[in-house]
């Protein structure tokens, strides 16, 4: 059923929403106003559930509700208060309007009338704040008609001039002006109701009694919701001496931060201050004369008893012993308006007046300090996840700088390819000679470069691993040898093995690069000699040990620590030292990747890094690498340069890079083999189709076609061909998180003729 026609533009003009609904719920019908209260874009209400607009809480009694009103003689329900839910999930008052009818065909529909009733119950909570504000005040606020007739009296009128407000109302308000004031007031009036602003002036008043009062008065018109002036209202100040003392006063208790109360022998409050308002949520002229019981559940200490201290703040928690640290301060609960109870501190005082013992209570909310507390304890509780929070920016950092290390290691190793081997064809052809000498220098040079950039792949977890078993004593004791006659004689270097360590699953060449590393970073910070220690053991890491760094799982590790006696780090600089680029040395004495490399290679290995330091003692890296159950490799002696020549061999050499491309085929027929050619997929495919080859040497990553895709396609072809892959950033293609798969051969660039007629050589004689 849709609102159609004219009865459909009615119900779409009607202000208040209408909502037809069958007796299983299903609306039928809704208009224009009802899609707007609930929300819902225009006819989208029809075929939902009315039980769809009922909150959650409520929705499981609401089909019991239809069915009994249903169930009965169903009258007609008229302003019912309920909440309605929105679409976009917020909840509001509305008033509702039930009828029911039963169709021709049985079918009963109930139709509903929705209000929102928002804005009239704003409107007024507004005039019954505005009504408690006037009831509450001490001033003299009083209306009056036209004529000068008094139309309200609020208490604080009834206690400056002495007229109940029974006795006050509908007289003229002469009667509390002096005769020689009231053409004056009168004028002043008129003018107000002209439209007229007068500021707060001096005057006198009357009393009831007669006398004279000295007042302030603030006059500002009366107007009716049309915004016609319908009379006056006069605010009256009393600025007797008194008036000004208790104002002066009662300004010292608005002022308090915590909620004050004065509260008589019999238990009623007789003083309030602003605080104590907020805190209790009842208005001023609410508390006084109150019950303290009804704000203050755990009762009061009685008055004489705060007096026996010698009126003294009183703690009233009795269980605290007397000598124990804030004894003024006792928890309890107070009582908001509404019921909700918030938890309180007490303190009371005894203050003798003449109208009896008046007991000063000190209420302090300390919500905010027990939900501090609760912080404090939950802050406590995250300290291990800040922790690991900050590692893992650390390595965020460390990933985005790998990136710019893994776009530039690819183009930067084939220049340096190029210019290695150039000047290795430059030393081989003039040796002896000074062209031989600079080409030296450039050779130098270039591998210095290489070894920059694996360096910045090594720290960034990018450069391609060959992990295999291995014993760390071994490594431990090839590095003593190298290093030995490296550090130099003021360094006294000393290697500790723990004999049957189960094997590790790493890269030998880059740990041997850790030990390295260290050893180097150590020797800088022993100047002047000292010690330099590398020692290794098995360490079972148990939850404890595990929870207190960050990274770490429980089981079992081999353990490689470095230690000297050097100046060692503040903690400052161990918080940096394993960022890449940061260093203290001077400058041109470091490249600030040393430790950087560390951390990428162990972390890479499945292990953790940790450094102790302290300043002037030195310094204890402390690595941690995981056991694998393989057993380590034997190692195999090399064969000769000798034995690797190529005899003929056919290698097919694919390579976009011209000038690389053009050393790679001069290296090779120097070695002895039939080289061919080609700078990309398409041409090496061609090639090989009219060419018997033996080896595809072909870079990772080019244009078109890369080369894992080009071996695939020449090896589903051709199955008896050997692969050899070269690349200078190979991993996001060849490697599975970084490791190189077992079957895949690959030779980094940048590579001397001598690396890569081995590798050639290793590829013919590897089995299919």
């Amino acid at each position: 059923m849709e609102s159609t026609g004219i009865p459909g533009l009615l119900l779409d003009t009607a202000p208040d929403a209408i909502i037809v609904s069958r007796s299983d719920g299903a609306i039928t019908m809704a208009n224009r106003r009802a899609h707007d209260m609930f929300r819902y874009p225009a006819g989208d209400l029809v075929g939902r559930c009315v039980d769809d607009l009922v909150p959650l809480e409520s929705r499981e009694r609401h089909p019991g509700m239809r069915e009994r009103y249903l169930s009965g003689a169903h009258p007609p329900l008229r302003r019912l208060p309920l909440r309605g839910l929105r679409s976009d999930g917020s909840v509001f008052p509305v008033e509702v309007s039930l009828s029911a009818v039963t169709a021709p065909d049985a079918e009963t529909y109930v139709t509903a009338v929705l209000r929102d009733d928002t804005v009239q119950r704003e409107e007024a909570r507004s005039r019954a704040l505005l009504a408690s504000i006037v009831q509450s005040s001490h001033d003299a606020i009083v209306t009056t008609d036209l004529d000068g007739r008094v139309l309200s009296w609020n208490p604080g009128a009834e206690s400056l001039f002495g007229y109940p407000a029974d006795d006050i109302v509908g007289a003229h308000i002469d009667r509390t002006i002096p005769a020689d004031r009231r053409a004056d007031e009168e004028q002043i009036r008129l003018l107000v109701r002209l439209g007229g602003r007068v500021d707060r002036y001096r005057s006198t008043r009357l009393t009831a009694s007669g006398d004279g009062i000295a007042v302030t008065v603030l006059v500002s018109p009366l107007v009716d919701e049309h915004g016609t002036v319908i009379g006056t209202t006069s605010i009256c100040r009393d600025i007797s001496d008194r008036e000004r003392a208790e104002a002066r006063v009662q300004a010292m208790l608005d002022a308090a931060p915590d909620a004050v109360l004065g509260v008589a022998e019999s238990g009623a409050v007789v003083l309030v201050n602003a605080e104590a308002e907020r805190l209790f949520g009842h208005p001023r002229y609410d508390l006084l004369h109150m019950p303290v019981g009804a704000l203050l559940p755990d009762g009061l200490p009685a008055a004489s008893a705060v007096l026996r201290t010698g009126g003294d703040s009183t703690p009233l928690d009795s269980e605290r012993a007397p000598d124990q640290a804030d004894q003024r301060w006792a928890g309890r609960r107070a009582v908001r308006r509404g019921g909700a109870e918030i938890p309180v501190d007490i303190a009371c005082s005894a203050l003798r007046t003449d109208s009896g013992v008046v007991t000063v209570v000190v209420v302090r909310d300390i919500t905010e300090r027990l939900a501090a507390e609760q912080e404090r304890r939950r802050l406590r509780e995250e300290a291990d996840r800040q922790r690991l929070e900050a590692r893992i920016q650390q390595t965020q950092r460390l990933e985005s700088l790998g990136q710019l290390a893994g776009g530039i290691a690819h183009d930067f190793n084939n220049l340096l390819a190029v210019i290695l081997n150039y000047a290795s064809f430059i030393i081989e052809d003039a040796a002896g000679t000074a062209p031989a000498s600079d080409a030296e220098q450039i050779a130098r040079a270039a591998r210095r470069g290489s070894d920059l950039t694996h360096q910045l792949l090594a720290f960034a977890r990018r450069e391609v691993i060959r992990p295999r078993p291995l014993n760390l004593n071994t490594v431990a004791t090839e590095v003593h040898q190298m290093l030995d006659r490296s550090l130099g004689e003021h360094i006294t270097l000393t290697v500790r093995t723990t004999a049957g360590l189960p094997s590790v699953m790493a890269d030998p060449g880059q740990l041997e690069q850790v030990l390295v590393n260290l050893a180097v970073n150590a020797r800088d910070a022993m100047p002047t000699g000292g010690r330099l220690t590398i020692d290794t053991a098995l360490v079972d890491v148990d939850p404890d040990h595990a929870a207190a760094r960050a990274g770490l799982s429980t089981g079992r590790y081999v353990r490689l620590r470095v230690s000297d006696t050097g100046s060692g780090m503040p903690k400052e600089v161990i918080d940096k030292a394993f960022e890449p680029f940061f260093t203290t040395k001077p400058s041109g004495q470091g490249t600030g990747l040393g430790l950087a490399t560390v951390y990428g290679i162990v972390t890479q290995a499945g292990g953790t890094v940790q450094i102790y330091s302290e300043p002037g003692i030195g310094t204890t890296f402390t690595i941690l690498l995981p056991v694998t159950d393989a057993e380590a490799h034997q190692h195999v002696p090399e064969e000769s340069v000798a034995e690797l020549a190529g005899h003929g061999a056919t290698v097919l050499v694919v390579e976009d890079e011209s000038a690389l491309r053009e050393v790679t085929c001069r290296i090779l027929k120097r070695g002895g083999y039939t080289v061919l050619a080609a700078e990309g997929g398409d041409e090496a495919l061609r090639l090989a189709a009219e060419n018997t080859v033996d080896v595809l040497l072909t870079d990772v990553i080019m244009p078109n076609m890369l080369g894992k895709d080009l071996a695939d396609a020449i090896r589903s072809r051709w199955p008896g061909t050997k692969v050899l892959f070269m690349s200078g950033y190979a991993q996001p293609v060849l490697t599975t998180h970084g490791t190189l798969s077992a079957d895949v051969h690959l030779l980094e660039k940048p590579f001397t003729s001598a690396e890569l007629m081995r590798a050639l050589h290793d590829e013919l004689q590897a089995k299919p």
